[in-house]
């Protein structure tokens, strides 16, 4: 059974930066992996995805300020998140294709951009 936890959330100034981890099991991370958020009300939306040979895609709002990355030997995928704004609050998913199709989430990591 897969399983993904996030974490690294928080609050943070306009500007400021933080790190969001993805720990993966049931599954590689040399599977494409991407990261989503989601504000109330809406659908989830695609901010970054890693696919198995380490190409890497983003949204336009986010490209420039976001890198995605992955360590193997720890099954995480990352999300660095600089020169964050307001628009970027949101609580941050990351997710497989599959369980995606399903309608499967985890719990999320809230992330509060103060302006």
């Amino acid at each position: 059974q897969v399983q993904l936890v996030e974490s690294g959330g928080g609050l943070v100034q306009a500007g400021g930066s933080l790190r969001l981890s993805c720990a993966l099991s049931g599954a590689t991370v040399t599977h494409i992996i991407s990261w989503y958020r989601q504000v109330p009300g809406k659908g989830h939306d695609l901010v970054a995805s890693i696919s198995s040979d380490g190409s890497t895609n983003y949204a336009v709002s986010v490209k420039g300020r976001f890198t995605i990355s992955r360590e193997n030997a720890k099954n995480t995928v990352y999300l660095q998140m600089n020169n964050l704004k307001s628009e970027d609050t949101a609580v941050y998913y990351c997710n497989v294709p599959w369980r995606v199709i399903l309608g499967r989430w985890g719990q999320g990591t809230q992330v509060t951009v103060s302006s």
